[in-house]
């Protein structure tokens, strides 16, 4: 078979066909009385599977030694074209989303293209006063894209730039809520919960949903956060929750603090004030749990906590019954 036959036939052309025999990769068997090249049948067999080889990535020097070395495994070669690849994917997909956010930000021109660029730039900073700036930034003198937002404020660790990002994120319009939704379904708790302090700052009913949602995570941090959340939402349904919390420890103050924004009317009062007392009739409430629901008891307007508070003025603990007795007056006071 000719050099053009075999082209037609094998899809490579006859200009490659010559490049792979100057290799030696594949040497025609045998020539024509005029002296063209012809192909055995073998011949074009090894093109296939010079071909084959070539669309899984390897080099010219590899398939070579692939096809004429009979020590030669594929394992380690295999391995490595899949890690090669795997790097190559990662280059791809993190320009892709590079531009995609480039593009979401609407630029009007090549200096807008340059800011935002600058400004993804700084998010992805080691730098936290850099990564800060760029959050305030993003407000201030051209929009970031609400995804990168997002995935900034779910992987910051530093307090002070994950609030600007908050700040930032509250303010870059529709899109932030839903992309938020997701780090809940995250596998690492500290995510679920950086999204949910996210979502604390959303106004929007969608939020307040999916920190509902978040209140039956397997995650104690995470559940706390959102019933934190809530509660300056005035959902009067976490209240048994944050009572929990008073009694564990796990943010105490703050959910005490949360307890006495949601008594703004009696009944509601009145509900916190039989759950705090509950608690404090159970056998297995210890003395520390005593002294912090004593002051969540301080917070709550009506006679039943007034009541709660004299009994403990009376507790077997001396730091309950002085706590107690401190609180008593300061309401006395008031």
């Amino acid at each position: 078979m000719l050099i053009g036959e075999v082209a037609r036939r094998s899809g490579v052309s006859a200009r490659m066909l010559r490049h792979y025999e100057s290799l030696g990769l594949v040497s025609p068997s045998g020539r024509t009385g005029s002296g063209y090249r012809e192909y055995s049948a073998e011949d074009v067999q090894r093109i296939f599977q010079i071909e084959s080889l070539r669309s899984l990535g390897m080099s010219l020097r590899e398939i070579g030694r692939a096809l004429d070395d009979p020590t030669f495994t594929p394992s380690g070669l295999v391995d490595d074209l899949i890690r090669q690849t795997r790097e190559r994917i990662a280059v791809e997909t993190e320009l892709l989303t590079r531009l995609q956010r480039i593009d979401a930000a609407e630029p009007g021109g090549w200096e807008d293209v340059l800011q935002v660029v600058a400004l993804l730039r700084a998010l992805g900073s080691t730098s936290a006063d850099a990564r800060q700036r760029a959050a305030l930034s993003s407000v201030e003198e051209v929009a970031v894209p609400v995804e990168a937002l997002v995935e900034a404020v779910l992987s910051e660790t530093e307090p002070n730039v994950a609030g600007a990002l908050r700040w930032a994120l509250a303010r870059a319009g529709e899109g932030g809520t839903a992309l938020l939704a997701k780090g809940l379904r995250s596998p690492v708790a500290e995510v679920r919960e950086r999204a949910v302090r996210s979502l604390a700052e959303m106004p929007d009913a969608e939020a307040t949903a999916r920190l509902r949602d978040a209140l039956t995570d397997s995650d104690a941090a995470v559940r706390s956060q959102a019933a934190l959340a809530l509660g300056t939402r005035g959902a009067a349904d976490v209240i048994p929750t944050l009572i929990d919390m008073i009694v564990e420890g796990r943010n105490d103050v703050d959910a005490a603090d949360a307890l006495g924004a949601l008594a703004g009317d009696t009944a509601t009062a009145d509900r916190i004030a039989a759950g705090l007392v509950d608690r404090l009739a159970g056998e297995a409430t210890e003395a520390p749990a005593r002294g912090r629901l004593a002051q969540a008891l301080a917070d709550i307007p009506g006679t039943t906590a007034s009541r709660a508070l004299e009994e403990l003025s009376q507790d077997a603990d001396r730091a309950v019954a002085l706590t107690a007795t401190y609180l008593l007056r300061l309401r006395g006071a008031r």
